[in-house]
């Protein structure tokens, strides 16, 4: 229904302005899908850094778009959210990046390095 309906109204767009146009829709974009240990992993790691009551291992699926999917179609891995505060999502025009989210992120990504290749 999405692809019928995107192609009416760019067909209708550039027929109204006397344009001509060729809508081309792929359907490339695999399924991001999260591996179970890595999640986990993932989750633990987090944890130590905020503390379980801040980490929700349990987010229900969204679906988007993601590059990323791609990556975990070829090795295990997760795709996290890291918490912004009370803002849009990501993409929305009135998104506002926390400032005061860099060291919790940075944080993490250090510990889940100096975890997964403890020496």
């Amino acid at each position: 229904m999405v692809e019928a309906r995107l192609r009416e109204v760019v067909e209708g767009t550039a027929k109204l302005y006397g344009a001509k146009v060729k809508l081309v829709y792929k359907r490339n974009y695999p399924v991001t899908k999260n591996h179970a240990q890595q999640t986990a992993f993932a989750a633990a790691v987090a944890s130590q850094v905020v503390g379980s009551e801040r980490v929700d291992a349990a987010v229900a699926p969204v679906m988007v778009a993601e590059d990323f999917s791609f990556m975990l179609n070829a090795r295990p891995g997760a795709f996290i959210f890291v918490g912004n505060g009370d803002t849009a999502g990501l993409h929305h025009p009135s998104y506002n990046f926390n400032d005061e989210a860099i060291p919790i992120g940075t944080s993490y990504w250090v510990k889940l390095v100096e975890t997964a290749m403890a020496g």
